[in-house]
């Protein structure tokens, strides 16, 4: 109990996610350097050459084409333990996927989460549960809003109740990004779950 207690209180799903001072889990980057929080696309907005801002035009909104880079299956470790996470494309307005957290062949937590493409932008719904389904969060799935995207960094904030507070994945190449999760509790640091993931290749067809 006393792990399964330990990863609930500062697990991430899904990130699959630090300069900042904080405890900080599994792998870290090593040439390509941490994950950054990168501007929104509201704040790359160049002013007019005629130097009146009220003409700008306005960036282009997010959309989930934007984590489309994201679909298939990745793995990762945090410490000893395996992590895996499998990500759908983007389809009728979501993206759909899985986590799954294992240590000596048994399964500590399962995730399961969607990305959506609402009216007011782009939300992240996750939620933890055992390998029987029994949901963690009792009130419901925690919501993160998505804050930024660019094709490099993408950045959830939860401004509500529940945890984590932000979700952030990095891309570092076609094949590798890195989730990091921040758990902001009332009083002490910013626990930081962070988790370097490697695309899965897709085996072949067996030959008969």
């Amino acid at each position: 109990m006393k792990i399964l207690q330990i990863i609930r209180f500062k697990l991430v799903s899904l990130a699959l996610l630090a300069a900042i001072p904080a405890v900080t889990l599994g792998q870290r980057p090593t040439s390509s350097g941490g994950p950054s929080v990168l501007p929104s696309r509201s704040d790359s907005a160049a002013p007019s050459e005629s130097g009146d801002d009220s003409t700008t035009v306005p960036p282009p909104k997010a959309t989930l084409a934007d984590l489309a880079w994201l679909a298939g299956r990745w793995q990762g470790s945090w410490g000893p333990r395996v992590a895996q996470q499998v990500w759908t494309a983007p389809k009728a307005g979501v993206m759909m996927g899985t986590f799954q957290l294992a240590e000596n062949d048994k399964t500590l937590v399962l995730e399961l989460f969607t990305v959506v493409e609402e009216p007011g932008g782009i939300k992240f719904h996750l939620r933890h549960f055992t390998p029987s389904l029994v949901a963690w969060e009792k009130p419901g799935p925690t919501v993160l809003n998505l804050s930024s995207a660019d094709p490099k960094s993408v950045t959830f904030e939860n401004s509500t109740d529940g945890q984590p507070k932000r979700a952030i994945f990095t891309r570092v190449d076609a094949d590798t990004y890195i989730s990091r999760s921040e758990v902001v509790p009332e009083k002490g640091q910013v626990q930081v779950t962070e988790i370097t993931y490697r695309r899965q290749k897709e085996a072949p067809p067996a030959r008969h």
